[in-house]
């Protein structure tokens, strides 16, 4: 039998588009990656299969790939709420669609919905249930960066991945967190070497507290918007120990992918916080703050886990 194409939309956030991507990159077949782009109309809810939310890049794209692939894609992936209308659209053609995130409507019409159980999904027949979320950061991109950024692995030991965010809808990581992080990673690992990389949403101030705080700690710096290859992953490859905000649903799922004990450090409201208790529940990680390190019971690979459930039930 013809394996019909698999359709991989990539939404310009980098981390929603991870999730879609993180999937489709084990399932052990080719795929196309859609670049989505959003107009006016992609703010619209909408309540209905539609291309209407993208921009004329985006839509040419898409009727480009339509006209390349003879009866359509049989499998779409896709994430994020602004690309839930257009897999569904895709759906409407003879697509199966894998949906990650809460769609924000139609959930019922996806072949099978990938959900953080800490966002308390409801059961359903679709749903596929993950713990964190899905990602890139498989054991191959781990091998991967551990060879590309073998320096790092000259560096004394234990070496211990600091990955620092800032919340999503204010000015920066919070003053308390970032002042509090560093003499936290030091209770735990006072001779470490630190390979601290910072995110967008850090900000300038924060950034400059932890930047002063490693002076004479033997340390590595990576600050968002530095010249150079980013090492982000090359950190977590090499990593013996990390430690990560407790602000982004992709960091800490893709530290936990590590295998080594990870350590969250501050608190966020909401989602984060029960994405938080469900990865302490889960023994893959502890706060900052706990007085022992936690014991991970595995590398956790839920993009590994959907792909191989997807091939199991026929979608690839």
């Amino acid at each position: 039998m013809t394996q019909r194409a698999v359709w991989v939309l990539a939404d310009p956030r980098a981390g929603t588009a991870a999730q879609a991507l993180g999937i489709a990159e084990r399932l052990g077949v080719p795929f196309r990656t859609l670049p989505l782009g959003w107009g006016p109309l992609a703010r619209v809810p909408w309540p209905w299969p539609t291309l209407a939310g993208l921009d004329a890049g985006a839509l040419a794209a898409l009727r480009a790939a339509g006209r390349d692939t003879p009866g359509g894609p049989g499998l779409v992936l896709s994430a994020g709420r602004r690309a839930a209308p257009v897999a569904l659209w895709l759906g409407a053609r003879g697509a199966r669609t894998v949906h990650c995130m809460r769609p924000g409507f139609g959930a019922a019409r996806f072949d099978g919905l990938v959900v953080g159980r800490h966002d308390a999904p409801r059961p359903a027949p679709n749903l596929l249930p993950i713990l964190g979320a899905t990602h890139r950061m498989s054991p191959a991109r781990l091998a991967e960066a551990r060879a590309e950024w073998a320096e790092l692995g000259a560096l004394p030991g234990p070496r211990v991945a600091v990955l620092v965010g800032g919340a999503v809808r204010s000015e920066g990581l919070d003053a308390a967190t970032a002042a509090a992080l560093l003499p936290g990673v030091r209770r735990h690992f006072p001779h470490a070497t630190l390979l601290v990389s910072t995110s967008r949403r850090t900000g300038a101030g924060a950034t400059a507290r932890i930047a002063a705080a490693l002076d004479g700690t033997p340390h590595r710096l990576f600050r968002w918007g530095d010249g150079g290859a980013n090492p982000y992953a090359g950190f977590l490859a090499w990593a013996d120990a990390v430690v990560v905000t407790a602000d982004s649903v992709s960091m800490l799922s893709e530290a936990c992918a590590t295998g080594v004990p990870v350590l969250v450090a501050g608190q966020a409201p909401g989602r984060h916080a029960a994405l938080a208790r469900s990865l302490f529940d889960a023994g893959y990680a502890a706060p900052l703050d706990a007085p022992a390190l936690p014991r991970p019971p595995a590398p956790l690979d839920e993009s590994g886990r959907v792909a191989a459930l997807l091939r199991e039930r026929g979608f690839a």
